[in-house]
């Protein structure tokens, strides 16, 4: 599957699988643009957004990999859910993987 780029220069809640509530937790995070999600990657992102006192769900987690792999969300939930739940808890709990 090829994954198409992200575009640089408009709001995040044009990107797929994103709407204005997760655009407003990734703007309470700092992370304005595109590029700045993707040089984060989805689990720092989501990080970065718990961090803020934000209160996301995990489909935050599916829906900020699906952007930067160019999937749906539901998709990355039933295909990547343990995978990124791992990096997540190694994130949270300082052990880098």
């Amino acid at each position: 599957m090829s994954v198409r780029p992200l575009p640089d220069a408009f709001e995040l809640r044009a990107l797929p699988n994103l709407g204005p509530a997760s655009e407003r937790m990734l703007h309470a995070a700092g992370i304005h643009t595109p590029a700045a999600l993707r040089a984060l990657g989805s689990v720092p992102a989501f990080v970065a957004v718990r961090q803020a006192g934000q209160q996301p769900s995990l489909n935050l987690l599916w829906a900020l990999e699906g952007v930067l792999s160019g999937r749906d969300w539901k998709s990355v939930a039933q295909q990547e859910r343990t995978a990124l739940l791992m990096q997540l808890d190694d994130l949270e709990s300082g052990r880098q993987p």
